[in-house]
């Protein structure tokens, strides 16, 4: 038995920890990590798999789906040729070989040959898609840390509420000295990440400076959710969410965030999608049912033109003027959203042109507990516009510009969209 599940390519997460290293700074308030490719999961169901026995001179067949047009891969001749391969890099390769190593390299080829979405996952990797991308969950203290490029130095930049890190007494401003038995500054942060991350229930050893003072925590590591929504009052009672990415945790945290600026008096609302990957389908649906009314929010088409339509709900809405901030590099389920908002004429766009994902992939789990991935879907906004290698050109193009000096910290006064959506939801 193999289970299915559809997804439209999934972006890579940086760990809580480590996301202080890629916030605004200066001049630019955020970056669009390289090799990321937004995504977005819908519903499935489980499919049988039907293996046969499998020699040098036989053929194994998965049976996906019934087609006639399914043609074998691993003829006899392929087959020879895989062996007479293998056999040579085993022989006269100058190290020793791993046979599993070759043939995961096998499995990973047959969807390099694809697009750049289709992938093959070992166990191992398709458990940690799991765990960080989809679930947006992570095992580790909650505190957001940033690495001084010249100097290596380590300071925490942001402690969760609610965190074991708050909990010990770990502050903003905290310099990280030691992490066990390694020293912060001698290696990239990506890398000490890793080792304040671990299992569950387990502790963590830091040594950190505060003013001079030196300071020791031992800290327990719990399964967190990563923070993906951040959110402000602005001037003129205008609401601020920024949505990072759509993972399963982002509901809640969106709902959390939406509540209590309506409890602030929020009479018009900014939506921040810029520089978000995407996500979980279910996820940025659930959230566009908070905000519209009952309508269609996309449709996807398989190869064969089977039609599925995903729809909000009239149980809750927003009443009042939004604008949804998009850059190049807002992907996929962030373009969802903006798509909807603009084809039902919910709201003004405002930035540059996003990235242009249309197109949706279906993850199959294997019972050695791999995984793979190929697309197989195109989506389509209301208006029926699939957006792949297009993207959605905002109502007000404008490019990002950084209003402060060389020295000047981000802040929202600072950003010139930020500025242009205030302009326009004053002026209404």
């Amino acid at each position: 038995m193999m289970n299915e599940k559809t997804e439209l390519d999934q972006g890579q997460f940086i760990p809580e920890e480590e996301r202080g290293k890629r916030k605004h700074s200066g001049r630019q308030r955020r970056g669009f990590a390289k090799g990321f490719f937004s995504g977005l999961i819908v519903a499935a169901a489980v499919v049988a798999v039907a293996v046969f026995g499998l020699s040098r001179s036989s053929l194994l067949r998965i049976y996906l789906f019934p087609s006639s047009s399914y043609e074998a891969v691993l003829d006899d001749e392929t087959i020879e040729k895989v062996e007479t391969l293998s056999a040579y890099i085993q022989s006269t390769y100058y190290e020793d070989v791993d046979v599993e190593e070759l043939r995961e390299g096998l499995y990973t080829g047959l969807f390099d040959s694809l697009d750049s979405y289709s992938r093959y996952y070992t166990e191992e990797e398709y458990q940690d898609l799991l765990e960080n991308t989809l679930e947006g969950t992570y095992c580790g203290i909650g505190a957001s840390l940033q690495q001084d490029e010249d100097t290596m130095t380590v300071t925490v930049v942001h402690v969760y509420d609610d965190s074991p890190a708050q909990e010990a007494g770990l502050q903003a401003g905290d310099v990280i000295s030691m992490v066990d038995d390694y020293e912060a500054s001698s290696m990239e942060l990506s890398e000490l990440v890793a080792f304040i991350r671990g299992e569950e229930n387990t502790t963590v050893h830091l040594v950190t400076y505060r003013n001079g003072e030196k300071i020791e925590y031992d800290i327990e590591r719990r399964n967190l959710a990563f923070p993906t929504v951040t959110d402000d009052m602005l001037d003129g009672s205008v609401g601020y969410i920024a949505v990072s990415e759509f993972t399963e945790a982002t509901t809640e945290q969106f709902t959390t965030a939406l509540t209590e600026l309506q409890g602030q008096g929020m009479e018009s609302l900014i939506m921040d999608l810029r520089s978000n990957p995407g996500g979980v389908l279910a996820t940025v649906c659930d959230i566009l049912d908070e905000v519209l009314p009952e309508g269609l929010i996309l449709y996807t088409e398989d190869r064969d033109g089977n039609r599925v339509e995903y729809t909000t709900t009239d149980d809750t809405y927003l009443d009042i003027p939004l604008v949804v901030l998009v850059n190049e590099n807002s992907a996929s389920a962030s373009e969802v959203f903006a798509g909807v908002i603009q084809d039902r004429d919910a709201g003004t766009i405002i930035g540059t042109t996003t990235y242009g994902k249309g197109v949706v992939q279906t993850v199959h789990t294997l019972p050695d507990g791999s995984a793979f991935k190929v697309t197989t879907h195109k989506y389509y906004t209301p208006g029926g516009t699939c957006i792949q290698g297009i993207g959605i050109t905002p109502d007000v193009e404008i490019e990002y510009e950084f209003l402060g000096g060389e020295d000047d910290a981000y802040s929202y006064d600072l950003d010139n969209q930020i500025q242009k959506a205030l302009e326009l939801l004053q002026a209404d």
